[in-house]
């Protein structure tokens, strides 16, 4: 049989590839017609320069192609030495499909193809400038011959790539819980056409929980940073002299009560430029389950299709500010072995009720629950010490230097320093609450810590691949612990904070009790 014949990427490409090339273009064209102080010869080779990046973009277009033969993807480039890279689909774990701003009005997408190796790029496949009809058809080829490429080799992706699996096959249909036996799929039905469920909706009602998050309420600063760099940059370039920001820095200094217009507008504006923000990422966030994989689709400017392999999903984690918690909202990441990127491709949730994130969880890896243990009553010492310590270290201070210095505004450091040492109490009280670790005494284990931001992952018993005790000089005078669960997926470890030195020895003992014996009983 022939091979198939090489794709390349749509030509409407070359209408981006020039505009992109821009600003990398723009300071040695602005100083091309400087230094040639703008005659026509400095405007011809500026126009050479623009020239020559159109010219390197359609031979890199006509350079550049792909096409997938038997079980594996091939993309050769041959700009100046060839090269192929070959990505065996069996190595597939997921395909995402992204649509920047340029690249929607043109019809166009960027798919790549995550094989989970590490280090990124140098290992994954992109293909930046197909039309959203070939990508999509893409990624279902991919998904759908990845499947296929596994079932004829027998492999069970746990057991292949992880040792923690327990038998062959390719999982059929939605998310496989632990201890669930495997189904080998036979190839026609991997090779046809998937099924989709969606798990979950995000309504647009909910995108207002996103400034709860805190995690865009700092726009308006950096933005008004951005501008301020840009102008002590650009400045010469847009007319605007250094010298002349300068005077108006100083002008503006010596009428604060602009500045502190300024500011107070910047703080108005948080919530407002958060919600546009979050909403702006998270649009019409979608969860859904395509044979075997759960794909995360959201966005409204730039959207954006992430494909996680299900049967590569070994717990997930909550995460939810104070905000959030008041209102009862959380996020919620995967936990996938193999992942790049977890904390933007491991998304399977923006802020939801928090009865939501635990039936999505609940359906894709399984429901948590075992009762949190509580640590040490020493863990509440330390975590109101340091809440409440420093602090009052700070108004002892200002106190001292207001009566050294007879200046009341030392007073003034020293009364908000005692005001925020007293809030110190009821933080440093819900971070010891946050504090527990359990066990379901079958398959998931769990971990939480943290006030501000609190996060609690709920891990398979199957994903975890050892142990580690650490512990700081401060929490050997505690007589406390940091027990981390290492995890072959996610961030690659989870701690337990401050348990005992019991609680340290019993809990990886009766997790993984075929371990822990040998050691336990040296001891």
């Amino acid at each position: 049989m022939s091979e198939p014949d090489a794709m390349k990427l749509s030509p409407k490409v070359l209408l981006i590839d020039p505009v992109r090339m821009l600003p990398s273009l723009l300071i040695p064209l602005v100083g091309v017609l400087f230094v040639g102080g703008f005659s026509p010869s400095s405007f011809g080779w500026a126009a050479f320069g623009v020239l020559g990046a159109i010219v390197y973009a359609v031979v890199r277009w006509a350079t550049f192609s792909y096409r997938i033969v038997g079980d594996r993807l091939e993309i050769r480039r041959s700009l100046v030495s060839r090269s192929v890279r070959t990505i065996p689909l069996e190595r597939v774990r997921g395909v995402d499909v992204t649509t920047p701003p340029m690249h929607r009005l043109l019809g166009l997408a960027v798919l790549k193809i995550d094989t989970g190796a590490s280090g990124g790029g140098e290992q994954e496949g992109e293909l930046d400038g197909v039309s959203v009809a070939e990508a999509e058809r893409l990624k279902g080829v991919l998904l759908r011959r990845a499947r296929a490429a596994k079932a004829a080799a027998g492999l069970d992706d746990a057991a292949a790539h992880d040792g923690t699996g327990t038998g062959p096959g390719v999982q059929e249909g939605g998310p496989r819980l632990a201890g669930e036996p495997h189904e080998a799929v036979p190839l026609d039905r991997a090779f046809a056409e998937p099924v989709e469920h969606e798990i979950v909706k995000v309504p647009r009602k909910w995108l207002l929980y996103g400034p709860l998050s805190g995690a865009y309420l700092l726009t308006p600063f950096a933005v008004a940073g951005g501008a301020i760099g840009l102008i002590f940059q650009w400045g010469d370039q847009l007319g605007v002299g250094r010298a002349a920001v300068w005077n108006v820095g100083r002008w503006l200094w010596e009428h604060p009560i602009l500045i502190v217009v300024a500011v107070l507008a910047l703080v108005v504006a948080m919530p407002f430029v958060a919600a546009v923000m979050y909403a702006v990422f998270n649009w019409d966030f979608t969860l859904k389950e395509r044979e075997g994989y759960l794909v995360a689709e959201r966005g409204l400017v730039t959207r954006r299709s992430v494909s996680l392999e299900a049967r590569r999903t070994r717990g997930y984690e909550i995460v939810d500010a104070l905000p959030e918690r008041r209102a009862g909202v959380v996020r919620m990441w995967a936990i996938v072995t193999g992942l790049g990127d977890s904390e933007t491709r491991g998304q399977l949730l923006p802020d939801v009720p928090r009865a939501v994130a635990v039936e999505v969880a609940a359906q894709a890896v399984g429901p948590f629950t075992a009762p949190l243990r509580a640590h040490p009553p020493v863990a509440r010492d330390r975590r109101l010490f340091r809440a409440i310590a420093p602090w009052l270290a700070v108004a002892a201070g200002a106190a001292v230097l207001a009566v050294a210095t007879a200046t009341p505004a030392w007073w003034i450091l020293a009364a908000v320093a005692l005001v925020l040492a007293g809030l110190g109490v009821p933080l440093g009280n819900d971070r010891y609450r946050s504090l527990g670790h359990g066990y379901d005494g079958v398959r998931l284990l769990s971990v939480r810590s943290g006030s501000l931001r609190r996060s609690q992952a709920v891990v398979e018993r199957r994903a975890v691949v050892g142990w580690r005790l650490r512990q700081t000089w401060f929490q050997r005078r505690a007589g406390v612990f940091t027990l981390v669960a290492g995890v072959g997926a996610g961030k690659g470890g989870y701690e337990a904070v401050d348990v005992s030195g019991q609680q340290a020895v019993a809990f990886p003992a009766e997790v993984t009790p075929e371990w822990m014996a040998p050691f336990l009983a040296q001891r």
